[in-house]
């Protein structure tokens, strides 16, 4: 693997990409359609090509057999979001499952995940650190209906459709998700993992009832404070960055683009641009990262270009020198978010692509 991370750049990545359509179910080809990224965004990438590369040769080296994450401060290596976010960092690449450079990262991440996949479609490892056995599920999911258009696996469209009936009965009647797979409380940081992973399953032509997206909607927009940020749920009436983000990217998830909740939150988003005392990576920050940067890239324009540079510096800054990123959540979730947030504009993954 060593001799080819180096260069592995935009042109290895298109042909692995028409390699992949190949093996596509027709909806995931159809949402695959223009998936290349343009030069515009490669130039816009290509100051973090190093810190990507040597980020992905750590997620390589520090998986392990079964297709989990050791290494430091692995204390949640095993949880099915870190497995799931890390195989989104190697699909954001151009590797898919079987095929490129990275290719059998991403096939040890789905495996795993299959195999932690229980009959009822809940993607989850006993014993796991874990702060909510949904958020690991929402991940797991999203990632698997990544991988179900990029492999040709005939178990794969069924565990990603078990995972989807999984999050549909677990919706509560007020449109949300919780920690546990139990129609009861909701909150917005667990709705969005699931929200995405359902809009992913949609794409590669699983399907999910309209009314369970409509509720969703209804219960994000419910969560919008006054400010154009969002509470941790409906009677928590005080926004903050990560959680407002994820607001923002619920909706686009839903298919909610052209609307005043989406605006109000991009004008809250635009006010905490990573500079000055924002750039701080204390207090979820990779995580409310992680779903900015997709927030930004949705909207394009202007915002996009102020957003992506500044984060994109910021990280290669915040690099260690082994290739990782540092986070209580341990180095291979730090690694895999920075990973996915610098690797945006490649748009290869469907779940990203405008």
């Amino acid at each position: 693997m060593d001799a080819v991370i180096g260069v592995w750049r935009p042109l290895p990545r298109l042909l692995l990409l028409v390699g992949a359509l190949l093996t596509l179910p027709l909806a995931s080809v159809e949402a695959a359609e223009g998936a290349t990224p343009d030069e515009t965004a490669l130039e816009m990438v290509a100051p973090a090509d190093r810190s990507i590369d040597r980020g992905l040769r750590y997620l390589a080296e520090a998986q392990l057999a079964d297709g989990s994450f050791g290494g430091r401060g692995q204390q949640m290596g095993n949880n099915p979001a870190i497995v799931a976010l890390a195989g989104m960092a190697f699909l954001a690449s151009g590797s898919t499952p079987d095929r490129g450079p990275y290719g059998e990262n991403a096939q040890r991440c789905v495996d795993y995940l299959c195999e932690n996949t229980q009959p009822s479609g809940f993607i989850a490892v006993g014993g796991a650190t874990s702060h909510g056995p949904m958020y690991g599920h929402g991940f797991a999911a999203l990632f698997l209906a990544e991988a179900y258009g990029m492999s040709p696996r005939d178990d794969l469209r069924e565990k990603v459709a078990a995972s989807v009936r999984l999050i549909v009965s677990a919706q509560n009647p007020e449109g949300g998700w919780r920690y546990q797979p139990v129609p009861t409380d909701a909150d917005i940081s667990v709705t969005i993992c699931q929200i995405m992973a359902l809009r992913a399953a949609r794409n590669a032509g699983i399907h999910v009832p309209a009314e369970v997206v409509d509720r969703c909607i209804a219960y994000v927009k419910r969560c919008q404070v006054e400010d154009g940020g969002f509470g941790y749920t409906p009677r928590d009436r005080s926004s903050q960055f990560p959680r407002s983000a994820a607001g923002v990217v619920a909706l686009y998830s839903a298919g909610v683009y052209d609307d005043d909740a989406v605006e109000r939150g991009l004008l809250y988003l635009d006010r905490q641009l990573p500079v000055g005392d924002r750039a701080s990576r204390a207090g979820h920050f990779y995580y409310g990262h992680y779903y900015a940067v997709q927030a930004m890239w949705q909207a394009g324009g202007d915002r996009w270009d102020r957003w992506y540079p500044t984060i994109r510096d910021l990280l290669i800054g915040a690099q260690l020198g082994d290739g990782s990123w540092q986070d209580g959540n341990g180095s291979a979730y730090g690694t895999a978010m920075a990973c996915v947030i610098l690797q945006t504009p490649n748009n290869q993954l469907p779940i990203f692509q405008r």
